[in-house]
């Protein structure tokens, strides 16, 4: 079975992370989106929320479950067998950061890492501007998957 995790913080998940699962999801065995927690990050939602906005987005796909996990992601794609990382880049300067994490997992487990490149029409949405537009005031729900909804 190829499992693979998609690790983030989707804080909250968007729509080009919707994107990279939605093509993911085909070519693995099983997808595990797995929500990385970070004691020192300041997050807008909480990760229940998080966790809601995906499974919610996804139940219709029985081979996507969502987790979350502290700690190195290389560490737990080893804890849970997967044989695969699954990242979505958006611009150069996105390939050459997850390149050198790529490298740096590799050299501590053997686990490939699996780039796909996001949709141009959602290529420039990061969940930082998703929270700057909600922040603000602004229409976030044109860069989100519905089920992404603000208290």
């Amino acid at each position: 079975m190829k499992r693979a995790i998609f690790p983030g913080s989707f804080d909250p998940i968007t729509l080009g992370h919707y994107d990279i699962i939605e093509r993911g999801v085909k070519l693995f065995d099983e997808l595990i989106i797995a929500i990385g927690v970070n004691a020192d990050k300041k997050y807008m939602f909480s990760l229940e929320e998080r966790v809601r906005f995906i499974e919610e987005a996804f139940e219709h796909e029985p081979k996507i479950k969502v987790v979350t996990y502290k700690g190195l992601t290389v560490d737990f794609a080893k804890k849970i067998k997967a044989d695969f990382i699954l990242r979505g880049l958006r611009n150069p300067a996105d390939f050459e950061f997850e390149k050198a994490i790529a490298h740096t997992n590799r050299d501590l487990a053997p686990i490939e890492t699996v780039f796909l490149l996001t949709a141009a029409k959602t290529s420039y949405i990061s969940s930082s501007i998703v929270r700057d537009v909600i922040r603000n005031g602004g229409d976030y729900k044109i860069l989100v998957p519905d089920t992404v909804r603000v208290k």
